[in-house]
């Protein structure tokens, strides 16, 4: 059975929900996990959300993006504590999430990636992207998609 298992989040209530569940999955199965949390590297110009309307100095948006990080992870730090269940928390920068998320399984040993799944369908699965389709579609490391 799988013995390291690798929970992206991206602070979303839909990440939160994957953290508890991949946790009490790995406590079933006992298993550690290592949680990671993937922010975008620094560009002066951006049309990411999180920094429309707001181009700071590499500096400053190095911090902003390593507390946003951490208040992601701290969830999963929390959650594996109550559980009883082996936690490590990783911070990566990389444009490429799906790549930041199969770079670290791989770099960290990990026989499972366990993440969410935002569900979009359609238009919007096209326009949007999907994350999870992405490391579906190029991790040799085996997925399991919670909805």
């Amino acid at each position: 059975m799988y013995k390291h298992i690798l929970i992206p989040t991206d602070g979303s209530a839909l990440s939160e929900m994957a953290i508890r569940q991949g946790i009490a999955f790995a406590r079933a199965i006992r298993a550690k996990v290592t949680a990671l949390a993937v922010s975008p590297s620094f560009h002066l110009f951006e049309v990411d959300p999180i920094m429309v309307g707001y181009t700071p100095l590499p500096e400053q948006y190095a911090r902003d993006s390593e507390a946003r990080a951490e208040k992601y992870l701290a969830v999963a730090r929390v959650e594996a504590g109550i559980a009883g269940v082996p936690c490590e928390t990783v911070h990566a920068t990389q444009d490429h999430v799906y790549e930041a998320i199969i770079d670290t399984a791989s770099k960290k040993g990990c026989d499972l990636i366990f993440m969410a799944s935002h569900g979009r369908k359609g238009i919007s699965a096209f326009v949007l992207g999907s994350e999870t389709y992405k490391v579906l579609s190029h991790s040799k490391i085996p997925v399991l998609v919670c909805r």
